[in-house]
């Protein structure tokens, strides 16, 4: 879009969109939005000069609107897209965006079922450590940016590329980070052989002159690199870094953003890669300290909703926690929650208690085959007590009662789960 036009985001409050949101504002687009409910990124934007509207209002669009943004969970009914329609405003999905503007830029595609973000986070904070001013789009709020937009001036573009309903094909890459490969996203692909089909197809198309940074021994992944032109990087043989964060799957995402790090600045020394990764602090809802409880527990907040992020990041928190490990878990959408019903029974071994929000239903309805109670039943028959309550606030009553000193509360979900948390520690 061109410096003087007016965009309009409805979703703006997403994580991405409000990144994108961010980066169409630099460039001189004039941009306004609207969200169901204020947050932290809505107040992240009002700061910055972008006013949202809260709530949806065929009013909120602006008169001579040039183009229309949705996130994927704004359906076509929507207020303002029904009236965007019968104005004849162009509309485009968040990702269809993404990839018009990455256009004409050198692109970095970070992507895999886990670590995106906090991968993301380390590629782009190693760019700007080094000089490269890249101009960054991540999927959370880094602490070290205080932003999930970064403007740079370069031409290299850093941005977290997502799988659901193919959107990475929307993308034109010349490197792609692959972290790892597992069946998510159920309500879209049917079967992980879908899934990779997809990754495949994002494989083929970068060019000769390109990186495929990876883990070359990844069952999941390594068929898929045959369709691969471009050169491929083993980030796996990159050595171990010192880390602020938790886990050895950290250690992994350090990993693959010191190679993509590496394939975008040949010239990169180990010295100034190991050093930039030694100050990462970061990303809000990535085992985020919150505080205290009036009763000495100590709360973190995550954002794992896939059973195998959920199994790891308890692993790591079980070798910090000095008392018991209890867990808030707000699972997301009925489609996973019942698709990987027996991961999910076994994702939690290393808590002592597991407390259940009633599921997340995003853009799904109910259709009765799958609840928090069922998931409650299951995970206390392998063996870790669990239940499930009704809302937050019978939740953050439930904790302060049952945590006390030296315990370790942890929230966890892709949904606002966060809110608890934030409850726990006020």
């Amino acid at each position: 879009m061109k410096e003087g036009q007016k965009a309009h985001f409805v979703g703006i409050g997403g994580i991405g969109m409000s990144a994108l949101a961010q980066l169409l504002a630099h460039d001189g687009v004039i941009v306004s939005g609207s969200d169901r409910d204020a947050g932290p990124t809505t107040e992240l934007l009002e700061s910055k000069g972008i006013h949202v509207h809260i709530g949806h209002a065929a009013e909120n669009i602006p008169e001579d609107c040039d183009a229309l943004i949705y996130s994927d969970a704004v359906p076509a009914e929507n207020a303002e897209r029904s009236v965007a329609a019968e104005r004849g405003i162009p509309q485009f999905s968040y990702f269809e965006m993404l990839g018009k503007v990455s256009e004409g830029r050198r692109t970095i595609a970070v992507s895999g079922t886990h670590g995106k973000t906090t991968t993301t986070g380390m590629l782009a904070k190693i760019l700007i450590d080094a000089g490269a001013k890249p101009t960054v789009i991540v999927g959370s709020i880094v602490k070290d940016f205080g932003s999930n937009y970064v403007a740079g001036d370069s031409g290299l573009f850093v941005v977290e590329a997502c799988e659901y309903h193919d959107h990475l094909l929307e993308l034109s890459p010349e490197v792609l980070v692959i972290n790892n490969l597992e069946w998510d996203h159920t309500d879209w692909f049917p079967s992980l052989a879908a899934l990779q089909d997809t990754f495949r197809k994002a494989v083929a198309k970068v060019p000769s002159q390109g990186v495929i940074v990876t883990d070359t021994e990844n069952q999941t992944i390594a068929p898929l690199l045959e369709s691969a032109q471009a050169r491929i990087v083993d980030y796996v043989r990159e050595p171990a870094f010192e880390l602020q964060l938790i886990g050895t799957f950290n250690q992994s995402n350090a990993k693959a953003a010191a190679a993509a790090a590496r394939a975008v600045m040949p010239e990169l020394s180990d010295e100034a890669i190991a050093t930039s990764l030694a100050s990462f602090h970061g990303t809000w809802r990535r085992f985020e300290y919150k505080g205290e409880t009036k009763e000495d527990a100590v709360v973190y907040d995550d954002y794992a909703h896939h059973p195998t992020a959920i199994k790891e990041t308890l692993k790591a928190a079980r070798a910090q926690a000095k008392g018991k490990l209890i867990v808030a878990f707000h699972p997301h959408l009925y489609s996973r929650t019942r698709d990987l019903l027996n991961e999910f029974t076994s994702a939690f071994v290393d808590a002592d208690e597991v407390v259940f929000a009633p599921i997340y239903a995003a853009r799904e309805a109910d259709d009765g085959s799958i609840s928090s109670e069922i998931l409650a039943e299951r995970v206390s028959a392998s063996g870790v007590p669990a239940q499930a309550l009704g809302t937050f606030d019978e939740i953050a009553g439930y904790l302060k009662m049952h945590a006390g000193k030296g315990d370790m509360i942890i929230t966890m979900g892709a949904g606002d789960i966060y809110k608890v948390a934030d409850q726990l520690v006020a």
